[in-house]
C-alpha cells in the first residue's frame, strides 16, 4: 500500500488527487484484487497499526499516504511543533557528499527527518550496517525552510543544506 499510494498508484488502478487522497473503496478494491489475503479488515489493520505513521484517513471515505511520495502530489503542512534538533542517517559512502551539497530529496519529493538519534539510526541501517547519523539545526531551519511533522516520527522539508549539518559521533 505504500508503494501504490506513494510511487506507483496507476500500476494498481488507483486516481490520486492533487493532495494524495484516494477514495477508502478505491484503496481497498485494488488491495484485494492483488492480494488474495486481503479484505477490507487487513487493508484497515494495516493503515491503523503501521508503527511509521505512514497512512492518513480524513474520514471513513478517504485514505492517502502522509509522506515519502514520488509522484507529485501537494501536501498541506501540519500544525505540530517542530523539536530544535533532528536526525538522518544514511550510509557511510553518502557522507561526503551530504557534508559538501546538504540533504536533498534524491527520488521523493521532500528529505526525512528523524525526530531521534535512534530513529535515523534505525532508518540508516537501511542502506549500511554502520551507518552515519547527522544531526539537524532544526531550529534554525526553520529561519528559512518548512519543517512538517508526518507520521509518528517523521519530519519532511524541501532540503537541508550543509551549514545545518553536523556528524552525530558515537
Amino acid at each position: 500500500m505504500s508503494g501504490a499510494l506513494r510511487h506507483f498508484p496507476d500500476d494498481v488502478g488507483l486516481s490520486l488527487d492533487v493532495e494524495g487522497w484516494v477514495a477508502w473503496a478505491e484503496l481497498v478494491a485494488a488491495a484485494t484484487d492483488r492480494y488474495p489475503w486481503a479484505d477490507e479488515a487487513a487493508v484497515e489493520g494495516v493503515v491503523v497499526t503501521d508503527p511509521k505513521g505512514r497512512f492518513e484517513r480524513d474520514d471513513a471515505t478517504r485514505v492517502r499516504a502522509a509522506y515519502g511520495h514520488s509522484v507529485d502530489v501537494d501536501l498541506e503542512p501540519t500544525d505540530a511543533p517542530v523539536p530544535d534538533r533532528l536526525y538522518h542517517g544514511t550510509a557511510p559512502d553518502n557522507a561526503d557528499a551530504i557534508g559538501r551539497e546538504g540533504l536533498k530529496p534524491m527520488g521523493r519529493r521532500q528529505v526525512h527527518l528523524s525526530a531521534s538519534v535512534e530513529a535515523a539510526r534505525a532508518v540508516g541501517r537501511r542502506h549500511a550496517v554502520d551507518p552515519v547519523v547527522f544531526e539537524v539545526d532544526a531550529a534554525a531551519l526553520l529561519e528559512e525552510y518548512r519543517v512538517t511533522k508526518r507520521g509518528r516520527e517523521t519530519y519532511t522539508v524541501d532540503r537541508v543544506p550543509p551549514s545545518y549539518l553536523r556528524v552525530v559521533e558515537d
